[in-house]
């Protein structure tokens, strides 16, 4: 009868190597659904800059506050409300958002060059490719960055709502190369973070919500580091 409940068991157990192919489905999922949110936020900016009117019908009228403002009430919404969501509803709600994001960031097409956006995107690309593989393989934990990160964070926020009203060249500078520098290190600590969130015996429903939480987190970051980046590296039209 043991013997028999061993081998039963043994069979359900899942194995290092089961673990390792999970982890892999999971973090795959989440790259695709970030990348997909990427690709969906730059046509999006990209069509929207090419349109006179509907650039005039944002940016010219009260509604610039609504897409200004939308994107950051999209993540506290699908932030709070996720665990009571569906997992078609959540990942509907991050394109709607990847949507919304690229009509508030069509602006860069017009105060930057094509080309040094183009340049700019690559670059910020092979940054958290690289960040995020750090992050993903480190056998070191990245949890003390916690604390740090965030209080950079909070900085950047203070000061960019300071620089508002002084419009200060000199702060700017500041701010972007310490942005670079947050979200740089953002993007390593959050990989680490979503990478321990996978656990082999969630379903397809819960592992669907953490890929898109992970998803919308990285995009977050790589979103930020670009526009970082393109505050310095950008060409001005």
């Amino acid at each position: 009868m043991a013997e028999r409940y061993q081998r039963n068991y043994s069979t359900v157990r899942p194995t290092a190597a089961d673990i390792d192919q999970g982890l892999r489905a999971y973090m795959l999922r989440v790259y695709n659904i970030m990348g997909l949110g990427l690709t969906i936020t730059g046509l999006v900016a990209w069509f929207t800059a090419q349109s006179p009117a509907l650039l005039n019908a944002i940016y010219g009228t009260p509604l610039m506050w609504v897409v200004m403002l939308a994107p950051l009430g999209f993540v506290i919404f699908l932030s709070a409300r996720i665990n009571k969501m569906s997992a078609s509803a959540a990942q509907t709600t991050f394109w709607i958002y990847s949507a919304v994001m690229g009509l508030s960031l069509s602006f860069i097409f017009l105060a930057y060059t094509g080309t040094s956006v183009a340049r700019v995107f690559f670059i910020t690309a092979a940054a958290f490719g690289s960040l995020s593989l750090y992050g993903y393989t480190t056998r070191k934990s990245l949890t003390g960055w916690g604390s740090f990160l965030f209080m950079g964070l909070i900085g950047i926020i203070i000061a960019s709502v300071v620089n508002i009203f002084f419009a200060s060249p000199a702060l700017s500078f500041a701010i972007s190369i310490i942005g670079v520098l947050v979200f740089a290190g953002l993007t390593a600590y959050d990989t680490q973070a979503i990478k321990q969130m996978y656990y082999a015996g969630d379903g397809h429903e819960v592992g669907t919500k953490k890929a898109v939480m992970g998803a919308l987190r990285l995009y977050l970051d790589f979103i930020n580091l670009f526009l970082m980046l393109l505050r310095l590296l950008g060409n001005r039209s």
